[in-house]
């Protein structure tokens, strides 16, 4: 399997963890410019933007490190953007999520979900 591969079966996991855990999926691989937010969500009264990184094993490190400074201001962006498109309830929360999958040699994942991992500074 290679990371593109990998990445879509990660996005896809989440996808039904979230989906089991009561989440209406909104919006999947929405694009602004070059970057994309994985996964929109909401949940009563909670839109989440998901971000989802998966690896093979944690030898480079747990996959949601991957989630630098640049990288959540770039989402935030895209978020904006999926905001300026679409109504959102008054008095509705708006959080960044991430999911980080991990995938053993024995083709099982394990599956990471992190409720408001992170604010905008």
């Amino acid at each position: 399997m290679d990371s593109l591969e990998l990445g879509r079966r990660g996005e896809d996991l989440a996808v039904g963890y979230l989906r089991a855990d009561g989440w209406q999926i909104l919006d999947r691989n929405f694009r602004l410019g070059r970057n994309e937010v994985d996964i929109v969500a909401a949940k009563g009264r909670v839109l989440a933007f998901v971000e989802v990184k998966c690896r093979r094993g944690v030898g480079f490190g747990h996959p949601l490190e991957a989630i630098n400074r640049k990288k959540r201001l770039e989402i935030a962006r895209v978020a904006r953007g999926w905001l300026r498109q679409r109504t959102v309830p008054v008095g509705g929360l708006v959080r960044f999520d991430a999911v980080g999958v991990i995938w053993s040699e024995g083709g099982r994942a394990e599956v990471l979900h992190v409720p408001d991992a992170w604010r905008l500074d």
